[in-house]
């Protein structure tokens, strides 16, 4: 089991009036997301607020071995019990995010991303939806851990990166949201952790301020309760365009146990 240390931080930032994003870290659970919402009158503070507390719940009855909805037809069989668990909670969010923006008219057109790391003994998973980068930072380097949805992003995938005729205005356009669809799809990848990583989670209000080496460089050199307090302010100093939250966790240990519980609860043979 992973023994990790953490911190994290959300700010309004210099140019907004409300804080949209929301975040939610818990070193028992090992797990850790971030969520920027979208949405008129509010309406983005409050799909953010929905995402990580769906999410969070559906954790947590999981990891207490209560019974959960499994949403069968989200297994993906080339994943571990535990991504399929993290997908399973994402796209039920994504179903109550939905639902509400169509119930409720002061929800209307409301969406959010999701940006989600969880820890199972020496395996790290990640998943999200949108463009709240994921940046694990291992030795000399740093690397990301999500693919970013945006309009800009799609094109240089399909051109492969040859393009350059996305409008400035446009660049940053979600392609992919929670609640946006009925349905959604997010990207997950499972990677093995090992002690001194540090995994950094943010909204764009980081990262369209900061550059990753930058960040790498302040995780490096601070603990995390510090290094989310530098970020803000070097993102702050820049402008403060958006609302600014981040989590910052350092793995200091790594020991493995094999777990089986997946197998009992969503009944599947494992």
């Amino acid at each position: 089991m992973a023994i990790v240390e953490s911190a994290g931080i959300s700010d309004v930032g210099r140019k907004r009036q409300n804080n949209e994003d929301a975040l939610f870290l818990d070193d028992a659970l090992k797990f850790y997301m971030v969520s920027d919402g979208m949405g008129g009158h509010q309406a983005g503070e409050v799909a953010s607020h929905m995402v990580v507390e769906t999410l969070a719940n559906y954790l947590r009855c999981f990891k207490a071995g209560k019974q959960v909805d499994a949403l069968i037809d989200t297994i993906d069989p080339a994943l571990s019990e535990d991504a399929n668990v993290l997908l399973s909670g994402i796209y039920l969010a994504n179903r109550e995010v939905y639902q509400a923006s169509k119930e409720k008219s002061s929800c209307r057109g409301m969406g959010a991303t999701v940006s989600a790391a969880y820890l199972t003994d020496d395996t790290l998973i990640t998943s999200n939806v949108g463009d709240s980068p994921i940046y694990l930072v291992r030795r000399d380097s740093i690397d990301l851990l999500s693919v970013s949805h945006t309009l800009m992003a799609d094109t240089r995938a399909s051109t492969r990166g040859m393009s350059e005729e996305v409008p400035e205005n446009f660049k940053h356009v979600l392609t992919r949201a929670i609640g946006a669809e009925e349905t959604v799809k997010a990207d997950t990848f499972e990677i093995q952790c090992f002690k001194n990583d540090v995994v950094v989670i943010c909204s764009d209000g980081l990262s369209n301020m900061v550059s990753p080496e930058e960040i790498a460089d302040v995780v490096r050199s601070n603990r995390t309760e510090k290094a989310c307090h530098s970020l803000v302010a070097l993102a702050n100093d820049r402008g403060g365009d958006d609302n600014i939250s981040l989590i910052v966790f350092k793995i200091n240990d790594v020991s493995y146990k094999k777990k089986g519980i997946f197998g009992r609860i969503f009944g599947i043979d494992t």
